[in-house]
């Protein structure tokens, strides 16, 4: 594939992530809290525990650490079982009246979601040699270009505040403690409650 086109299709993936995965989200979370939907709240509330993994992916991408590149692909597949492993929540989605604007757009939300995150998997798994041979490569920086570029963001924004340097080996300190907790939440999840509740939401 031609480096620019390459580098079209990456950036093309940050600005739909953008859109899908943090902008449409939240707006629904609000809307659902303000009409007081249990069910997408739940699965709305289940589905930024589960994205999480996608912040901690930038900040060590922001330092070029090679297991930002598998966490992104593995960020993806995690956010699509959260959207359809319920059965609770699916069971309330489908009795909702399809033709309320909340739950149409719920229901919009999570199938395009589904596909866009799958391309997105996909796609991303095309730089999953940059996860174990040298991020240098062109291909490889291709995708630390927006990580960084929001990274110049953020130091400003922490002068400000702290009056303190934000630097890319900060940023990756912080993913790497976002992962362990990361790590610690899903595996109590899946040893105590998942054997529990099964496909439940419940508290989770």
């Amino acid at each position: 594939m031609p480096d620019l086109l390459y580098r079209t299709l990456v950036w093309l993936d940050y600005r739909l992530a953008v859109v899908f995965a943090v902008g449409l989200p939240l707006v629904l979370l609000i809307w659902a809290v303000v009409r007081r939907e249990g069910a997408m709240q739940r699965l709305l509330t289940i589905y930024w525990k589960v994205a999480s993994l996608l912040v901690v992916t930038v900040l060590l991408m922001t330092d070029g650490k090679p297991l930002g590149y598998l966490l992104g692909v593995v960020a993806q597949l995690l956010i699509i079982s959260s959207l359809w492993f319920w059965v609770d929540i699916n069971e309330e989605l489908a009795d909702l009246p399809p033709w309320r604007p909340l739950p149409f757009t719920v229901r919009a939300w999570r199938w395009g979601l589904t596909v866009f995150a799958s391309i997105g998997a996909g796609f991303s798994a095309t730089a999953l040699g940059c996860a174990w041979g040298p991020v240098s490569r062109p291909a490889c920086q291709v995708w630390l270009e927006a990580p960084k570029g929001l990274n110049v963001g953020l130091t400003r924004v922490f002068d400000f505040v702290f009056g303190a340097d934000w630097t890319p080996p900060f940023a990756a300190f912080v993913g790497y403690l976002g992962l362990v907790a990361y790590v610690v939440g899903l595996l109590q999840w899946l040893l105590v409650r998942l054997p529990k509740q099964g496909r439940v939401a419940g508290e989770f």
